[in-house]
């Protein structure tokens, strides 16, 4: 493997630093202050020598958004890492409990990837479908597994509102899974009442009574799992 030149290492360094400025300034100010003049400011350098790694604003955009994306997901597939490969139940909890405790702990990247901030990215290519592919088959994947082992309830397709089902197969094409469409309308009725937390969590809504959310994250999971005929494992890993 040939060794990089010396201008080589600085250009990567360059990028690096760039990518890390730029996802710092979202952090702090949101996408509107994600600028190219800012990170420039940032790491030192004019403008357009940005330019030579990023297609001006929509491209350190999309690096935000790839690289927010990257860190997202890949934290949930460590928690479901971290469970017994037999325990479906305890893999889903993790998983559905490490998107709460990231989304807690990353509250700008929340609001990017799935909050207030979404609609000014959503207009990039390819954008609106990278957390419904990503994250979605990431769950998906612990849903087929149940299907496979038939202990998975769901139902059938002709009992679903006609006007719903091109809905859920656009949703479960996305995700790229083979699944009848009474799976990926359990996952979709599931996240539904993930999403509504996760925002009820983010953005403090009814804070003077539900301050401390995990104990109404723990009964919904409790609901949750009980749709999908499973219970509580006892051998959950968090953290």
């Amino acid at each position: 493997m040939t060794a990089l030149t010396r201008r080589e290492r600085l250009r990567a360094e360059l990028e690096r630093d760039a990518r890390a400025a730029a996802r710092r300034i979202t952090e702090e100010e949101g996408v509107e202050g994600l600028t190219v003049a800012a990170v420039a400011r940032a790491v030192g350098v004019t403008p357009p020598a940005l330019y030579r790694y990023f297609d001006g604003r929509a491209g350190l955009v999309r690096a935000v958004y790839d690289d927010v994306t990257a860190d997202f997901v890949e934290t949930v597939a460590r928690a479901v890492a971290r469970q017994d490969p037999d325990d479906v139940s305890a893999q889903l909890h993790a998983a559905t409990r490490a998107v709460l405790d990231w989304s807690m702990a990353h509250r700008a990247g929340f609001d990017l990837l799935m909050g207030a901030g979404f609609p000014k990215v959503a207009g990039e290519d390819g954008i609106p479908t990278v957390i419904l592919r990503e994250l979605g088959r990431l769950f998906g994947e612990l849903f087929a597994r149940l299907l496979r082992e038939g202990r998975l309830p769901h139902p059938a397709e002709e009992d679903i509102a006609p006007d719903l089902v091109p809905q859920i197969r656009v949703y479960r094409d996305i995700i790229g899974l083979d699944l009848p469409v009474g799976v990926a309308l359990l996952m979709m009725t599931c996240w539904r009442q993930i999403y509504g937390l996760l925002c009820l969590a983010v953005y403090g809504h009814l804070r003077a009574a539900f301050g401390d959310h995990l104990p109404l994250f723990e009964h919904m999971m409790d609901d949750l799992l009980g749709l999908l005929g499973l219970t509580r494992s006892p051998h959950l890993r968090v953290g």
